[in-house]
């Protein structure tokens, strides 16, 4: 049975419940992180915890862990859990409070930490690419809340993935205000034109991936040039290859956009390699999980 942590012990998640005066129930207020294991080890553990910790203090939520506490939280989840390769899910929500917006009414913020497998994508999708549209949907801006903020208020995301379900599609692409490429619901895009390689500017409002992050560093050492700047619609449509990345996605070629066939519509050998090279990245470092009877009980 799954085991989840809950604010300092591990129970059944059958008794993984939290009060519905919870106002990350109620409002969505709190952060997150999706972080994968590969092999035994948390894959940047380390940068995800900071993200979330910037999250939370950019909304005035106090983590009631330490930041290496944290990592031992998801370490001995995964050990609990049997999970050596799999997907953890991170949250840390405001807490109990009154039916009021005032966060201040809620006390002692919850934290919960889950262990599991996930695959968004079938293993298919791979070579055949996946099909995207563009959603009317534009990127949440600055103005209201920081794009670098990974909050549990996902439903910007959620109508623009519903726009691409809705066409028959498997992901959107979102725009920014004045028209530039931005993200897709859950995935960071990058683009292939002439040897290069290209992935939206974080100025026009994405979320700094962390698996944008380890791809760019990748290229910077298979010395493949790449740049992070302002692309339209007709660079998508034009490209040579397009591939999404995100934690649960990983990386995954794209071969549709609105109807534009990508490429020659089979994964590009660009993709291909530092898709090859990220896998044997992923394999290479993080932050080890305990043998299952090292796992501290609690």
């Amino acid at each position: 049975m799954t085991t989840v942590y809950l604010n300092g012990s591990f129970v059944p998640k059958d008794q993984a419940k939290v009060s519905v005066f919870d106002h990350g129930y109620l409002y969505g207020d709190g952060v997150f992180e999706g972080i994968r294991a590969y092999a035994g080890r948390i894959f940047r553990l380390e940068e995800h915890i900071d993200r979330l910790y910037d999250s939370a203090q950019a909304i005035c939520l106090n983590v009631p862990l330490t930041r290496p506490e944290m990592a031992e939280v998801c370490a001995q989840t995964c050990a609990r859990n049997g999970i050596e390769d799999g997907y953890i899910r991170l949250v840390v929500s405001r807490g109990e409070g009154s039916l009021g917006l005032d966060p201040q009414s809620a006390k002692d913020a919850n934290v919960v930490c889950i262990a599991s497998q996930i695959q968004l994508y079938p293993e298919e999708f791979i070579e055949k690419g996946l099909r995207l549209v563009t959603a009317a949907t534009r990127r949440s801006y600055g103005e209201v809340l920081a794009p670098q903020v990974k909050s549990c208020n996902y439903l910007p995301n959620i109508m623009a993935c519903l726009e691409a379900r809705n066409a028959g599609a498997h992901e959107a692409i979102c725009m920014s205000r004045e028209g530039y490429v931005a993200e897709c619901t859950g995935d960071n895009i990058f683009i292939v034109k002439d040897g290069i390689l290209k992935t939206p500017h974080h100025g026009v409002g994405i979320l700094r991936g962390i698996t944008r992050k380890a791809v760019l560093e990748i290229a910077a050492d298979l010395d493949i040039p790449a740049e992070e700047t302002f692309l339209n619609r007709w660079d998508v449509y034009s490209a040579d290859e397009i591939f999404v990345t995100g934690t649960a996605a990983e990386l995954v070629p794209v071969t549709d956009v609105d109807a534009r066939t990508i490429g020659d519509g089979v994964q590009g050998p660009m993709t291909r390699r530092l898709r090859e090279a990220f896998h044997r990245l992923v394999r290479s470092e993080g932050y080890p999980i305990p043998k299952l009877q090292e796992a501290r009980v609690g």
